[in-house]
């Protein structure tokens, strides 16, 4: 029998192409995998958020005691970091079954390497009694696999330029692509402040942030308003930013919408914010010098990084440890950043879109404390080894930089304290 990791070296050879959008494959394939969902499903889109939002969703569903399926993208160490049933990471065995169906129910399809994950999803989770699923899109929404299911409300969490060569350049398209995940007669929540037109003129029954649904923050707490009514006396969401309170509010807005299927006490909403954990965004790591983790790579999320370091406390020194992908916008990202950086250690990627360290480089401009390095390792490494116990160390511009910061960290807990 195939290990996982064989079954994700197959499955990563069997299309041409890393991200070929469309859903004529998936959808044919689906027919043939008997995984239909029989409970309410929830899919999250949108440029940032998603996947704090979907991780608030299954915290809280889980809370009030639903058995939840959750599907998300990318992983920061392990596959398996993908599905969970449950509230529990699916095991290596479950997910090698999975993938074997869809070979099986395949055909003639060439799927990519996410197709083939998605349909293995949605086939475990058929399998299980799962009472919720959500499902966060992948890239964009109209056409990312995960829109082969039909939800039974979507959540818009933002709208910013990235992915603009499948996407499109600009805010109206974008938006036209994410708002595909909407559905005619079924919820859909905008927690996008500046909605486009395409947004708001796409299918569905839109409840709008600060018009439907809202919050408020207050000294210490917050409170929110919208479908399912007012709660009032909230703790912050364990997830640290303050833009999590408007993806906390999203997630309330998408399950107050719900709650004739889905019910759920105040209670199990206070134990889910309180209990919820995503790593890599803004994760602040304990010990000295202090070590913040976040997966911010494209401008909008640098704009949110920005902020949150500004207000994460003085340290003597910021220090960068940053590795980007090539097809990102580097020079927007490293500018939003760039004030409050005092020294940069730039990272080479792997692969045909890693953006090299001199490429990187290039974009900080003269005169700043540059250092460049092969790998995301070796410059968390040096950035570690020259950092002052008053130092910060931020570490960002991709899932794969932080996940082999995170990798490195596992493997040298002792000099981490």
């Amino acid at each position: 029998m195939r290990s996982l990791a064989s079954w994700l070296e197959f499955i990563e050879r069997q299309h041409p192409k890393t991200i070929a959008l469309g859903l004529e494959r998936v959808a044919d394939v689906l027919g043939r995998l008997d995984a239909a969902l029989r409970c309410p499903v929830i899919t999250v889109a949108g440029t940032n958020g998603k996947g704090s939002t979907c991780a608030m969703l299954e915290s809280i569903l889980a809370a009030a005691g639903y058995r939840t399926a959750l599907y998300t993208s990318p992983h920061l160490r392990r596959y398996n970091e993908r599905v969970r049933i449950g509230a529990r990471e699916a095991d290596d065995a479950a997910l090698c079954e999975a993938f074997a169906a869809v070979e099986e129910a395949r055909g003639p399809n060439a799927l990519t390497y996410f197709e083939y994950g998605t349909l293995a999803a949605l086939w475990l989770f058929a399998r299980e009694k799962i009472e919720a699923a959500v499902l966060e899109v992948g890239l964009g929404g109209r056409l990312d696999a995960v829109n082969a299911v039909d939800p039974d409300c979507a959540v818009l969490t933002s709208v910013g330029i990235d992915h603009i060569d499948y996407l499109g350049g600009t805010r109206e398209s974008i938006g036209r692509e994410k708002a595909g995940v909407f559905r005619a007669g079924r919820p859909a929540v905008v927690a996008e402040p500046d909605p486009p037109d395409s947004v708001l003129s796409a299918p569905g029954e839109k409840l709008f942030l600060q018009k439907d649904f809202g919050y408020l923050a207050e000294a210490g707490q917050w409170s929110y308003w919208g479908p399912g009514g007012k709660r009032s006396g909230l703790a912050h969401p364990a997830l640290r930013g303050a833009i999590q309170l408007r993806n906390a509010a999203a997630a309330l807005c998408a399950l107050g919408a719900l709650s004739e299927r889905l019910p759920i006490a105040m209670q199990d909403v206070r134990r889910g914010l309180a209990e919820v954990v995503l790593p890599g965004r803004f994760q602040v790591l304990p010990g000295r010098p202090l070590v913040i983790l976040d997966v911010a790579h494209n401008v909008e999320a640098a704009k949110t990084l920005a902020g949150n370091l500004a207000d994460s406390g003085f340290a003597t020194e910021t220090i960068a440890v940053c590795g980007m992908l090539r097809d990102k916008d580097i020079a927007g990202v490293l500018r939003e950043l760039a004030p409050r950086i005092d020294r940069w250690h730039l990272a080479s990627l792997p692969g045909p879109r890693g953006a090299s360290a001199g490429e990187l480089a290039s974009h900080v401009g003269n005169g700043k404390d540059v250092h460049q390095y092969a790998s995301a390792t070796e410059a968390f490494a040096a950035a570690k080894m020259r950092a002052r116990e008053s130092d910060k160390i931020v570490v960002f511009g991709s899932f794969l930089t932080v996940g082999e910061t995170m990798a490195w960290l596992n493997n040298n807990k002792t000099s981490t304290h």
